[in-house]
This record gives structure tokens, C-alpha cells and sequence, in this order.
């Protein structure tokens, strides 16, 4: 990368390899989504066993997140990228081939550890690349894609498993998997190891990964009292590793990262809250659409492509304005939008117009799309660049974490008002007051992410990282 060109060539393949592989997850959870009831019918699983062919994804790649990132950063970020984006493909052609659904569950687990190699680098090699004036734009396409890939997820989801079955799910998100492999093996030259050398702390890891999943855990199996003592036991463990790692001269996560930088602890955050008051919004809107009012599961899909159409509008305006303006500015007036859109849904009702239910949708849309990019480019400027792995796995956790939260608190809700029954007429008023309860929930969590995403303090950095990080 001697040639002073190198860059500039290197900057655009980064930005269309974040992009795409940036769109293939989101894509493959909403799509698989949809075609949760046909695996179910076709696998003959139950309701708890359903669910889990969800979570598995999510807690193997909430667990492995951090510990990669970290990997990432001392054997280099390409490097871990390219494994996991290899090993995603060759769980996804797994996850077509399954005979039985404990093997889609776990090849969903392979899948996850795929995934988590992909989140904790593809964002730090693109970070690494571009310098802090130009990061901003860059970030905004890449969170642009995830809502891309969420917008049209269930729509062709529900196309390939009309006419192909499930499996083409799977197998159409292993051939985006090789086409990005070939693009990153015949296209993206150099490495980026900002920690080469350095020690890799396998105890701090264990103690993370254990914490992680006995934590994401504990949220599926609330209210039971088991799970509050798993809740009880994984914050213990995060005491633990938080005591290790003070300890540790190449810790898996530095603790100074937080303690001493209130622009990095602050971001992750208000990341974490803004991702557990928003991510129940689709699930609890797809029943609400399909059972109260009536609507097919396609017109329901329809209509929630609002939200993510709108974010995908915005955040390469947000990340470019973030550029310019410092990013807790306008991450803040996205998390004040969104704090709007969850009020506005909390007055849902049985009659409520539809006009309402676009109305909220998209300022949701506004204002998570003004949240997120600005918000990963205050992370990401805030920290060396021999710790941008560590930074961007941190970050994913957040969310995934988030996500996992979210969930938690619907299915508490559910327990506690509706009970284990299927959403029928009888239950239709007690669903719409749980849904209600848990827009207002997440109204007030997200009033408080407004706080912590001001109190950040200031972010722009005058230095330009050297493009091989």
C-alpha cells in the first residue's frame, strides 16, 4: 500500500464490502423471520423451540462478539473477517440441509459465531480506512444497508419460501456470503492489526462469553424466578470479568475505555437503551397489524417497511451531518424522534387509525435513523485505533444485548397479562394493553437514552488515523 492511490482504492472496496455485509444479516433474520411459522409446521417444532431457532443467532453472536473483536485486532481484522464471513456461508448451506430442528438450532449457533466475527471487524476495517472527516458519511451508507436489508427481508423471505421452501432462505443468504468472500479475497488488499503482538486474555474471554449467555438466557425464560436468579448470576459474572480485566496487562476489554472515556461509555449506552426500547417495535406491530386489525401477513409487512425505508433515508444524512456537527447533537434529536414515535404507539388502541400507525412508523424511522450512525461515529472517533475491534464488538454487543432486552420485557409483559395461549379474539384487549404497557415502557427508557447521549461530551478528533490502522 505504497502507492499514495492505495487508499483512495482501498476506501471504496471497504465501504462496498461494510455495505454488503452489513445488509446480509439483517436481511437473513427478517426474511427467516417470516418463514418462522412454515420451519415450524415443516420441522414439527413447538412454540418455545420456534423461538429458538431466533435466539440461537442472537446469543452466539452477542457472546462471541467482544472476544473477536479483540482476536481481530491482534491477528488482524481482515483476516477475522474473511473466516467468518466463510463460516456464515457454510452454516447457512447447513441450515437448508437440516433434518431436524435441535440441528437447525444449532447450526443457527455456527451461524452466530460467524456473525460475531463479521459485526466485531467489518466496522473496524471501514473505521480504520476512512480518517474521522470523511467516517461519519461512510458509517451512514453501512447503517444505511442494515435497513435496507431490513425493509426487504420479509418481502422476499415470503417470496422464497412460497416458491422455494424455507431452505432458499438460507441458501440465498450462503451465495451473498460467497460473493462478498470473493470480493474480499480478490479485491481488499493490506491488513489491519492495531494490536499485533500483543496477548490474548482467554480467562477474561470465558468469563465474558459464560456472562453473555447466561444473561440473553435468563431474559427467555422471565418472570420465573430461575430466570431472575440467572439474571442475578451473569451480573455477577460481569463483576467478575469487570475485576479481571482492571487486572490484566492485554485485558480482552480495557475498562479504561469506559471509566476514562465518557464519550465511548456514553455512546454504548445509549446504543443499549435505544436498541431495548425499539427492537420489540416490529414484533409487537406485526401481531397488532395481523391480529386486531385483520391484515394479512404480507399487507402487515407492507406497511412496516415504513420504518425502516425512513432509516435508511436518513442515516447517510445523519452520519454526513456528524461529520460536521459533533455526533451526540444529532444522535441526541434522533433519540428525542424516536422517544416521540414510542409515545405515539403507546396510544394505540383497537380503533386506531392507520393513518396513525404511518405516522408513528415514521417518525420512529427519523429518528433512529438520526441515532445510529451518528452514535457508532462518536464510538468509533472516541478510542486508538489499535482498538477499533474491541470498539465495534463492544458496540455490537450493545445492541444485540439491547435486542435481547427488548424481547424480554414483551414476553414478561405476555406472561403477565396474557398468559401461555394463543393470541385469539377472548385476548385481544389484554394483548393491546400489554403492547400499550410496553410502548410506554420503552418511551420512558428511551426519555433517559436522550441524557446519556448528551452527557457524552464533545467527540470530533483533529488526528486522521494511518489507513492500515
Amino acid at each position: 500500500m505504497n502507492n499514495p492511490k492505495a487508499p483512495e482504492v482501498s476506501k471504496g472496496v471497504v465501504l462496498l464490502i461494510a455495505i454488503l455485509s452489513s445488509f446480509l444479516t439483517p436481511f437473513t433474520s427478517s426474511s427467516i423471520n417470516i418463514a418462522l411459522p412454515t420451519i415450524g409446521k415443516k420441522l414439527a417444532l413447538d412454540a418455545i423451540s420456534l423461538n429458538w431457532v431466533a435466539t440461537a443467532y442472537l446469543l452466539a453472536a452477542a457472546a462471541f462478539l467482544v472476544p473477536f473483536g479483540r482476536i481481530a485486532d491482534i491477528r488482524g481484522r481482515k483476516r477475522v473477517f474473511q473466516i467468518g464471513i466463510v463460516i456464515d456461508a457454510a452454516a447457512s448451506i447447513l441450515c437448508a440441509i437440516a433434518p431436524s430442528g435441535a440441528w437447525l438450532i444449532s447450526f443457527r449457533v455456527l451461524q452466530g459465531v460467524g456473525g460475531s466475527m463479521i459485526f466485531g471487524t467489518a466496522i473496524a476495517i471501514l473505521t480504520s480506512v476512512y480518517p474521522p472527516q470523511e467516517r461519519g458519511r461512510a458509517l451512514g451508507f453501512s447503517t444505511a444497508s442494515v435497513y435496507v436489508g431490513l425493509s426487504v427481508g420479509p418481502l422476499v423471505g415470503g417470496f422464497m419460501t412460497q416458491y422455494f421452501g424455507w431452505q432458499g432462505i438460507f441458501l440465498l443468504n450462503a451465495l451473498l456470503g460467497i460473493i462478498i468472500s470473493m470480493v474480499v479475497f480478490t479485491k481488499l488488499k493490506g491488513e489491519w492489526a492495531g494490536a499485533r503482538g500483543e496477548g490474548f486474555d482467554y480467562p477474561g474471554s470465558i468469563f465474558y462469553t459464560v456472562s453473555i449467555v447466561v444473561l440473553v438466557y435468563a431474559f427467555s425464560v422471565l418472570p420465573n424466578l430461575w430466570g431472575l436468579g440467572l439474571i442475578a448470576l451473569a451480573i455477577a459474572g460481569f463483576i467478575g470479568f469487570v475485576t479481571w480485566e482492571a487486572r490484566q496487562e492485554h485485558p480482552v476489554v480495557r475498562i479504561e475505555l469506559f471509566r476514562g472515556n465518557t464519550v465511548f461509555a456514553f455512546s454504548n449506552l445509549a446504543a443499549l437503551i435505544n436498541y431495548s426500547a425499539t427492537f420489540a417495535v416490529t414484533f409487537l406491530l406485526s401481531l397488532y397489524l395481523q391480529y386486531v386489525n385483520g391484515f394479512s401477513a404480507e399487507h402487515a409487512g407492507l406497511i412496516m417497511i415504513v420504518q425502516p425505508a425512513v432509516m435508511a433515508i436518513c442515516s447517510p444524512v445523519a452520519g454526513h451531518l456528524s461529520d460536521r456537527v459533533e455526533p451526540r447533537i444529532v444522535s441526541s434529536i434522533g433519540m428525542t424522534l424516536t422517544t416521540t414515535g414510542l409515545v405515539m404507539l403507546a396510544f394505540l388502541g383497537r380503533n386506531t387509525s392507520l393513518g396513525w400507525v404511518f405516522a408513528s412508523l415514521f417518525v420512529l424511522g427519523i429518528g433512529f435513523g438520526f441515532f445510529s450512525s451518528p452514535n457508532t461515529n462518536a464510538v468509533m472517533s472516541s478510542i486508538e485505533r489499535r482498538f477499533y475491534g474491541v470498539a465495534s464488538g463492544t458496540l455490537g454487543t450493545m445492541r444485540l444485548t439491547g435486542q435481547a432486552f427488548s424481547l424480554g420485557l414483551v414476553l414478561l409483559l405476555f406472561s403477565l397479562y396474557i398468559g401461555r395461549v394463543q393470541i385469539a379474539p377472548p385476548y385481544y384487549d389484554l394483548f393491546v394493553k400489554a403492547m400499550k404497557i410496553a410502548f410506554s415502557v420503552s418511551a420512558v427508557l428511551c426519555f433517559g437514552g436522550i441524557f446519556a447521549s448528551i452527557a457524552r461530551g464533545r467527540t470530533h478528533a483533529s488526528e486522521t488515523p494511518d489507513p492500515r490502522g
